[in-house]
């Protein structure tokens, strides 16, 4: 192994002991902390340069080591130069390694080539020489990095003149550093599993694996060792045949290039917009595309080609078809079946099978459908409805008789009403009797009879007579009812008959108009 060169600095203090101080080489040594033939070697190095003190003292560090070692060469002379934009942009494709570059530079230069230590020297120093982001190696097809812009786009709404922000959305592929942009309305998570879904469509193809930020739109629970991924976001990956990788909190190289990405988005796309006027976001994305487009299209001196280029290069050979079908995003619920074998998703209540009573489902909700799933397997599925408080049933959920849900009936039901009073029992069968079917009463009737605990029997039997002097069929009404104290007061009376004018001259009767 070769010996590591001494720096300047500790070679001046060599010669000054040697020379200036007249110690001995094992009391130089001794005192600078290395052996006593390093400074043997470095005492007649400077010896055979013609050097003294005096003309130590008055060279640079850069001219003492010229004077010591040499000129530096970067290369050998007359060797060939290997084209290190080349092999790098080469050691991004799958399974290619700088030994099997170097076999390849070698079938060229078989003669006077560089060994491969050599190879591999220059071919780093070439490297440190680059941008910080060219220092990663990405094989072509493994990793779209995602993240969102600090600096966010805005339109006008034209009818209140409101300028809106939007957030700005930037993927980028690692090998070809390929970038996609567009703008939403927010960062929740329809607008998050969105972008996504666009963006695979923009590439033509899914890479292996998704660097992203540990937001709250897709990962539920953040950690640096073992972040929980968002079901919704979780599903995605499944539906694409990808996987999630969140980088590290507060960890800017876990996704540099999404980093490098968005700031270069931010002065070709954002800077460019800055000066002109949108008035939805519609048209704000359509000129995102354009200058999108010019990004890719752009010449990269470090690379020697487009964005575009390298992508039809790299990355796009290497990406996997996407699927037949795009993601529909939908949101993830944990639910309960209550007694009447309905799920409660947005204020809106549906079906599932009555033998499920008391179980605990997933619902997941899209913009159009709602399914029911029990253990992995669907169990229902209904068109979504905005009704709230109304019923979506479907009747093969339902059972054949009340005998196949006597534990819950609505005679039982009543009986419970009974137990705080007669109108309480009234209020109850009134709501069963007002429903298509009496099991979608069971819900409001359960919440009017726990009434009990927190007002007592006495106010809860008084609140259901006035509602139902008032017709009122609902749980809502009743709670209303004791929450504002209304039981207290005096139950409304019945009008009574209108009062009789007296007779008097000036006052026509009926036979007057006929």
């Amino acid at each position: 192994m070769a010996t590591k060169r001494l720096t300047m600095r500790k070679t001046r203090d060599i010669l000054r002991l040697k020379w200036e101080q007249g110690l001995s080489h094992r009391e130089a040594a001794r005192s600078l902390g290395i052996s006593p033939s390093t400074v043997s070697k470095a005492v007649h190095r400077a010896e055979l340069a013609g050097l003294d003190w005096a003309t130590v003292g008055g060279l640079s560090d850069e001219e003492l080591e010229v004077r010591l070692y040499g000129p530096k060469l970067p290369f050998s002379r007359g060797r060939p130069v290997p084209d290190f934009q080349y092999l790098h942009r080469e050691r991004r494709r799958p399974g290619v390694t700088l030994e099997l570059l170097h076999l390849e530079y070698l079938e060229q230069h078989p003669e006077d080539g560089y060994r491969y230590s050599r190879f591999c020297d220059l071919y780093r120093q070439w490297c440190k020489k680059q941008r910080v982001s060219m220092r990663q190696v990405h094989v072509a097809g493994e990793k779209l990095f995602v993240d969102y812009s600090g600096k966010k786009p805005h339109f006008v709404d034209p009818q209140t003149g409101e300028v809106v922000e939007c957030e700005f959305f930037v993927a980028v592929l690692g090998a070809s550093n390929y970038t996609f942009a567009e703008a939403t309305l927010s960062q929740r998570s329809p607008d998050w599993i969105g972008s996504h879904v666009r963006a695979f469509a923009f590439f033509g193809g899914v890479m292996k694996l998704v660097v992203s930020d540990q937001l709250k739109s897709g990962v539920s629970r953040s950690c640096r060792y073992e972040p929980g991924i968002q079901r919704t976001y979780q599903e995605l990956a499944e539906h694409y045949d990808t996987a999630i990788l969140p980088a590290r909190p507060y960890k800017p190289k876990d996704k540099a290039k999404a980093e490098t990405g968005v700031q270069v988005a931010q002065r070709w796309i954002l800077a460019r917009l800055r000066n002109d006027t949108f008035f939805s976001l519609e048209e704000l994305n359509e000129r995102i595309d354009e200058l999108n487009d010019e990004l890719n299209d752009r010449h990269m001196k470090a690379y020697g080609a487009s964005r575009r280029e390298l992508f039809e290069q790299l990355d796009r050979p290497a990406l996997q078809p996407l699927p037949p079908e795009r993601y529909v995003h939908g949101e993830w619920k944990l639910v309960g079946v209550n007694i009447d074998y309905h799920v409660e998703v947005d204020r809106h209540y549906y079906s599932v099978p009555h033998q499920l009573v008391g179980s605990k489902l997933e619902a997941r909700a899209t913009a159009t459908t709602v399914e029911v799933f029990h253990k992995g397997r669907r169990v229902a599925a209904h068109r979504r409805s905005d009704a709230r408080g109304r019923h979506t049933t479907t009747p093969e959920h339902m059972p054949k008789s009340h005998r196949a849900h006597l534990k819950w009936s609505p005679s039982r039901l009543i009986r419970w009403g009974e137990k705080v009073g007669p109108k309480t029992a009234a209020l109850v069968a009134a709501i069963l009797e007002s429903r298509p079917h009496p099991e979608q009463g069971y819900r409001s009737c359960l919440g009017i009879l726990r009434l009990a605990k927190r007002y007592g029997e006495e106010r809860l039997e008084l609140a259901c007579a006035r509602g139902l002097a008032v017709n009122a069929r609902s749980y809502r009404h009743v709670e209303s009812i004791l929450k504002n104290g209304l039981d207290r007061l005096p139950m409304p009376t019945e009008p009574s008959d209108p009062p009789t004018l007296p007779l008097h001259e000036n006052v026509r009767g009926g036979d007057y108009y006929n």
